[in-house]
């Protein structure tokens, strides 16, 4: 593959790898779920239509781009990041990136039914059952990486259901991406979906109380680095390589949430998470060689 499109799969992987770790950190500064992905997606909103109007001269006016980019923020943007951000209430970073790296499965599964063109066929079928007994050995261990106040079940159950939406919507973006730019697909998602998140923070958790600075500089960086920046790097992506292709980048993202929560919160490496996610890992892999077998036949 082109060095470009390396380029942006360590974007993106490194944007949402990290992304976790920021979380964690923001909760520590008393930053509540909700409001977090609200602000998150405020400030992400921002970013892009300042990008639109001062760099490229110009906003999305198309109907049907607004169409597609209110699927994505429900879809791909504000039930994903909520249920992710609380799963990382219950689990380490290391923990939600493994269950992040589940999204080819998904997607796999996904396919079969919405793409025509992409069946599960057995070595698929084999990726994803030592994919799941890996789900299963991170169930059944009960660890969640952290010294105190872990739910790996409810983190579990909360990562997978992410997963999911974020497998429809993986689809649907395969559809969709080569008529729109991604730019501006991306703006709408994250403006619709602060339209979501906005209200249901006042609903659910009321007005946020005093923010400090560190947590701004957190808020800040989920905005750019953990989503504005992974979100168009996947996108152009989406636009260069098939999509199985594309979840290479789900691959990268554990190993960037391990890694940096170790360093960055000490997070431990406890073995249900050490098995568990060679297995998670070890599916994927299997998943997407077997697509491009299929492919090349």
């Amino acid at each position: 593959m082109a060095t470009r499109i390396w380029i942006a799969f360590g974007a993106a992987s490194f944007g949402w790898g990290t992304a976790g770790v920021a979380v964690r950190a923001a909760f520590d500064e008393g930053v509540p779920p909700i409001a977090m992905v609200a602000l998150r997606a405020i400030i992400a909103t921002v970013a892009l239509f300042a990008f639109l109007h001062f760099v490229r001269g110009s906003v999305p006016r198309s109907r049907d781009e607004w169409k597609v980019g209110a699927v994505m923020s429900v879809f791909n943007l504000s039930l994903p990041f909520i249920l992710f951000t609380l799963g990382l209430q219950y689990a380490s970073a290391g923990f939600m990136g493994l269950l992040a790296a589940l999204m080819p499965v998904a997607t796999a599964i996904f396919a079969h039914f919405l793409l025509p063109d992409d069946p599960l066929y057995s070595g698929k079928v084999i990726g994803l059952l030592v994919a799941f007994g890996g789900v299963a050995f991170l169930s059944l261990t009960g660890d969640s990486g952290l010294d105190e106040g872990g739910r790996p079940m409810l983190a579990l159950a909360l990562g997978l259901g992410a997963v999911l939406c974020v497998g429809v919507s993986n689809i649907y973006a395969k559809k969709q991406s080569a008529g729109y730019d991604p730019v501006e697909v991306t703006a709408m998602q994250f403006a619709l979906g602060s339209l979501i998140l906005v209200p249901l923070t006042l609903l659910v958790e009321g007005l946020p109380s005093e923010i400090t600075g560190i947590a701004w500089v957190l808020l800040a960086y989920l905005g750019l680095a953990g989503s504005v920046v992974p979100f168009l790097a996947y996108y152009w992506v989406l636009q260069h390589v098939s999509v199985t292709r594309a979840q290479i980048i789900a691959y990268l993202v554990p190993l960037v949430a391990l890694t940096t929560g170790i360093i960055v919160l000490d997070e431990r490496i406890e073995i249900g998470i050490a098995v568990g996610g060679a297995l998670i890992l070890a599916g994927v892999i299997i998943t997407g060689a077997a697509e491009r077998r299929f492919v090349r036949a």
